[in-house]
């Protein structure tokens, strides 16, 4: 079975596991592999993430997936029609895409570009967070499933929480104890949630209770928040529920929501350059997911998201992806880059 050279880097990619914290054998593949593709530069960085550039301009575009997956998955299955494996949709293919049509097209005298495939994306994006003070880009362009036919411009933010309690041992049948009251803050948590409105939602992420002698007990929550949410009075409702059930409240991570609007000229590229590859009317996304796309919004420069691949595969036990959409993303990637920048005077 011959297979065009960007779908084998793409299945080679996917071949080698790399659960977040084990990223090096993949990120060391992806790296030596970029030459072929055309970038002139390529290496690890402090992160362990994959940089590679082409280009010597002022004007930056970076280009930044990630290589890491959750744990977990089917093993790599690869026919004539289809990529069968963990990574193979969130988020080895909009990494492949982007590495192998960023590395095709005819960069400007007056631009460079970057490609940045980030560890740590699914716990803490501690790759994209290492990127963050070492660029200045014109335009940013994540690399997440939206489709070949869709483009993202927004995602939503996320409080990550603790309600925590420990105390130094009493009965049972006095005293529920901090497990009791660790599960009492999370389900009024959720049933808070419930009522905030459109587009909030929570999770619990995990929990762990102990008994011996004294008691703990921690609960982490994962609390998705919209366009328009705001810090302070999110954490004012966990403080309150943790004072109301007298157990502890750790804020471990704050994401904000992000939005651009649908003229953002890194939007506009991909929407022309879907309709030209696909015959399609594109699709315009409000992800309702948090990914590096947030993290980085804090650049401050035109940004979207988009990459091959059906985002109800993320994560899951059969996850796959079409070769013909990964091919039809590259393309897309192709048409959307000289047309940014293009449009970034």
């Amino acid at each position: 079975m011959r297979l065009p050279e960007s779908v084998g880097l793409l299945v080679d990619i996917v071949a080698v596991p790399s659960p977040t914290g084990h990223e090096e054998d993949a990120a060391r593949m992806l790296a030596d592999r970029l030459p072929r593709f055309g970038w002139e530069t390529s290496h690890l960085d402090g992160a362990g993430s994959v940089i590679a550039t082409r280009g010597n301009g002022d004007k930056e575009l970076v280009l930044l997936s990630h290589i890491d997956t959750v744990p977990g998955g089917p093993k790599l299955f690869v026919n004539e029609e289809r990529i069968e494996g963990r990574g193979s949709v969130d988020a080895k293919s909009p990494c492949c895409a982007l590495a192998v049509g960023g590395g095709a097209v005819e960069v400007p005298e007056d631009w460079r570009i970057t490609f940045v495939a980030a560890v740590g994306e699914e716990i803490d994006s501690r790759g994209a967070r290492f990127r963050m003070p070492l660029h200045e880009p014109a335009a940013l362009v994540v690399g997440e499933p939206t489709g070949s036919n869709g483009v993202a411009l927004s995602y939503r933010g996320r409080i990550l929480f603790s309600f925590v309690a420990e105390d130094s041992g009493a009965h049972r049948s006095g005293s529920p104890g901090p497990m009791s009251d660790t599960v009492l803050a999370a389900a009024s948590m959720m049933q808070i949630t419930e009522n905030m409105g459109k587009g909030y939602s929570i999770a619990i992420m995990e929990m762990e209770g102990h008994e011996a002698g004294k008691r703990s007990a921690s609960i982490t929550m994962d609390l998705r928040t919209p366009i328009g949410a705001q810090q302070d009075e999110l954490e004012l409702r966990l403080r309150e529920t943790a004072a109301a059930f007298g157990v502890g409240l750790k804020v471990i991570e704050y994401v904000p929501p992000h939005e651009v609007h649908k003229s953002d000229p890194v939007i506009r590229a991909f929407r022309t350059a879907i309709r030209d590859v696909t015959g399609e009317p594109p699709r315009v996304l409000a992800k309702q997911g948090t990914c590096d796309f947030n993290v980085l919004s804090t650049w401050g420069c035109p940004m979207g998201a988009f990459g091959p691949g059906d985002s109800k595969y993320d994560h899951s036990s059969n996850e796959q992806i079409e070769i013909k959409e990964f091919l039809r993303g590259v393309e897309v990637v192709k048409g959307a880059l000289p047309k940014i920048m293009a449009a970034i005077a």
